[in-house]
């Protein structure tokens, strides 16, 4: 059996190692040389995402084929999944890709999110009613840890935009962000993970826990939204819901993650199974298993030259350091991460 995997990130990286233990093979499809998944699979392709002769090949090659990031261009996801099997679906990834089509979506569905505006350009911005900020402004496609966003205080502050489609949030008033991981079968069955507590700094996830120090119905409400979310939609895989519980206990979703995330890394040591287990054996339809929380962990981030502080030290039990083996280390980058189990 082999698993095709659009990117070659260390998301596809923790794939492919799971992947041997399940004697799947893997192959890795980027447009990257410094692929960490590369460094893993039985096979891999560095080639464009829009060079449909390179896309043939890789589906003559594969099995099944799933995604590590969700900025495949969705050009080349639907073009795959006219030929072959894609989980996530193709027009799940459409939709996530752009805040503002999966901000609608997920109202549509019951799933209460920051209120937000639509900004298309300057005069859209000066018109927003000033009851509304603070807030962030955000580019609607593209972004990530923090990435193409802005705090905007007053839309008096701001003269010019770069020209771009953007989706204007309110800020709010948080007690805690959490995320839940979750996995869907293709026959329907589905299993969360218990919430995972999340903080960041500047805008990049710094740490995580698990389970996440919430309030009982608040956890709940989380993994109904999830278990709503992937029904609804008929998934195919991990994903990550990622919620704010505001000073008034609100639980408001911040965005999704279609595919195997950050924030879930540490269930590689504390559970039963993995999220990246879980994804290869839903995608590949495979024996089902319910992750189960075996110990209490604390996972964090690594970024840039922070990894230098890693690669030479000695760990003790229960201590986990996970090398994504990138080779530049510039400011903010995810250069690994490390976990350690604290019951």
């Amino acid at each position: 059996m082999i698993i095709g995997i659009l990117g070659g990130g260390q998301l596809g990286m923790m794939l492919c190692q799971v992947a041997k233990k399940l004697n799947i093979q893997t192959f890795i499809y980027t447009d990257s040389n410094d692929s960490p998944a590369i460094k893993y699979a039985n096979n891999y392709a560095i080639k464009q995402y829009d060079d449909f002769d390179e896309i043939d090949t890789f589906i003559e090659g594969c099995d099944f084929i799933t995604y590590e990031f969700e900025n495949i261009p969705f050009k080349t996801l639907s073009y795959i999944e006219n030929k072959i099997t894609v989980s996530p679906s193709s027009q799940i990834n459409k939709i996530i890709q752009d805040r503002l089509t999966e901000k609608n979506y997920v109202n549509e569905i019951n799933i209460p999110t920051v209120p937000y505006i639509e900004i298309k350009d300057i005069e859209d911005l000066k018109s927003v009613n000033t009851d509304f900020f603070p807030a962030i402004l955000k580019t609607r496609k593209l972004g990530y840890d923090g990435k193409g966003q802005y705090i905007v205080n007053s839309s008096k502050e701001i003269t010019e935009i770069p020209k771009n489609d953007y989706i204007l949030e309110k800020k709010i008033n948080l007690q805690q962000e959490i995320s839940i991981i979750a996995v869907r079968y293709q026959d329907g069955t589905i299993f969360t993970y218990q919430p995972i507590e999340n903080v960041h700094k500047d805008q990049i996830l710094f740490k995580s826990y698990s389970p996440a120090n919430s309030n009982q119905s608040i956890i709940e409400e989380a993994k109904n939204h999830a278990v709503n979310f992937a029904k609804k939609i008929s998934y195919v895989g991990t994903f990550c819901l990622e919620f704010f519980i505001t000073d008034k206990n609100e639980l408001l979703l911040n965005e999704i993650a279609p595919r195997v995330h950050n924030s879930g890394h540490l269930t590689i040591e504390s559970y039963n199974v993995s999220q990246f287990e879980s994804h290869l054996r839903s995608v590949c339809d495979l024996e089902k298993i319910k992750p189960l929380l075996r110990y209490k962990s604390e996972m964090t981030n690594i970024l840039g030259e922070d990894i230098y502080n890693y690669r030479d030290k000695e760990f003790k039990k229960d201590e986990y350091f996970h090398d994504y083996y990138k080779k530049e280390s510039k400011i903010g980058r995810k250069m690994g991460h490390f976990t350690k189990i604290l019951a």
